[in-house]
């Protein structure tokens, strides 16, 4: 009895791990672009909070709420980090998770890290592992219970600075082999920018996250393309930002920059300034004020009338 009850408690278990694994989806089948079989194996360390560096297979982890509270949107969470971790369940996975809670299916974006050695055009490997994942959010939109219309993003820090290059160059291309999820578009229908990098081009810019990306002494064309600021246009997406004027890591000057370039474009935005918070607050739980931008963005989103 007691072997058939242990067979029995074994099945389960790897039922429940295979319907947990169903979530977590690899961004590209075999080998991903750009990058060389090296063997190299991604590195997880858990201090606090959850930090993944060295990503060697990109994926998609998918949080569904319940059928009958899905409002038809989807958000892909691109973590911070800086381009040299990510800060996966303080800024990916406990945000899908809340959410879920609200309706919305949370999609958290492991995408490669430009510093590992395996890559061999290291500064288009983000760019074009978040084009891949908003491309697979619509190709699995039916199955997923998305409106394909419906299919934001949001991005922390350094991913705030993907999400608004995601933003501003959902079109641009590199030469690889493409398939038929390529022929789908990589264009958001809104962004949520939090704390996030927006410049590389003056004193706003955040220096690591220059530096890991682009490299230590840049072109002025590298600095120019991937400042988001001046690459806004009438075709840019709706943004809602999220900042603290106490920010030493990343200047709120850089949400004012793409602010005030998406008002001159006459794009919808919405941009939510608090006196502190600091950096990375996350949630902002026991932060004050900053604690409330969570409400702000639901309500934005009600709005938006997609």
């Amino acid at each position: 009895m007691l072997k058939v009850l242990t067979l029995f408690a074994c099945i389960c278990l790897i039922s429940i791990s295979a319907i947990a694994q169903e979530s977590i989806i690899p961004l590209w089948e075999g080998l991903p672009p750009f990058q060389k079989e090296m063997n190299l194996e991604e590195k997880i360390v858990e201090e606090g909070i959850i930090r993944i560096s060295n990503v060697q297979t990109p994926t998609l982890e998918v949080y569904l709420p319940a059928k009958q509270i899905r409002t038809g949107e989807a958000i892909l969470i691109f973590p911070g980090g800086g381009y040299q971790i990510l800060a996966y369940d303080w800024e990916g996975t406990d945000f899908a998770k809340w959410l879920n809670s609200q309706g919305i299916v949370g999609i958290v974006v492991k995408y490669r890290l430009p510093l590992s050695k395996s890559l061999t055009d290291s500064k288009e490997i983000p760019l074009m592992d978040a084009q891949r994942a908003v491309r697979l959010a619509r190709h699995h939109a039916e199955d997923w219970g998305i409106d394909s219309e419906k299919i934001g993003i949001m991005g922390f820090s350094a991913g705030g600075h993907l999400a608004s290059t995601l933003s501003t160059q959902y079109d641009h291309k590199t030469q690889r082999p493409t398939d038929e999820i390529d022929q789908l578009s990589a264009k958001p229908d809104f962004s949520i920018l939090v704390y996030p990098v927006i410049s590389f081009r003056d004193e706003a810019a955040h220096a690591g996250s220059r530096k890991n990306l682009i490299g230590e002494n840049p072109s002025q064309e590298l600095l120019d393309r991937f400042s988001a600021e001046i690459n806004i246009n009438s075709e840019t997406p709706p943004a809602f930002l999220v900042h603290a004027q106490d920010d030493k890591a990343v200047p709120v000057r850089n949400s004012l920059l793409y602010y005030e370039a998406l008002t001159k474009a006459e794009v919808s935005a919405s941009m939510h300034l608090y006196p502190t918070g600091s950096h990375g607050f996350g949630f902002g739980l026991g932060k004050g004020e900053v604690e409330n931008w969570r409400n702000e963005l639901i309500n934005w989103i009600a709005e938006l009338g997609l």
